[in-house]
């Protein structure tokens, strides 16, 4: 039975640090969405009123 908690304590910590990993990439990704979109949406605007400014 001290095996079994052996192993679980060596496992723990990997698991932690892979749990970790995998919330700050999805954190990372996840905010690189959103800044592309804020900036997709940017643009859009910047066209629309490029095109509805008359040409000098």
């Amino acid at each position: 039975m001290s095996t079994l908690w052996a192993v679980i304590a060596g496992l723990i910590p990997s698991i932690g640090v892979g749990l970790l990993f995998w919330l700050v990439m999805r954190k990372i990704i996840r905010a690189d969405r959103n800044e592309r979109a804020a900036l997709e949406r940017h643009d859009a605007e910047a066209r629309a009123a490029a095109e509805n400014t008359p040409a000098e």
